[in-house]
């Protein structure tokens, strides 16, 4: 354990300075990434649109997962 203070001082070292690596203070299990907390849903999908899907995945080198991903995120950011 270390005290604020000195956490601190490592938090100000440059970020290519060995000595101010933080990593061993911080407990990395308990982190999250607040608004992007990750929630499963299922979607059932036609089975022609689902081939298109994966045609369309495989060109252009993803996962299924991460082209409907892609493509629900550019239409509502076109928005």
């Amino acid at each position: 354990m270390i005290t604020a203070e000195e956490f601190d001082r490592l938090a100000d070292l440059p970020v290519d300075d060995p000595a101010g690596d933080m990593t061993p203070y911080l407990d990395l299990s308990k982190a999250r990434r607040p608004g992007r907390e990750v929630q499963r849903v299922n979607v059932d999908f036609p089975v022609d649109l689902l081939h298109a899907i994966d045609r369309e995945a495989t060109r252009i080198g993803v996962t299924r997962q991460a082209f409907i991903k892609l493509r629900l995120a550019d239409t509502l950011s076109a928005k």
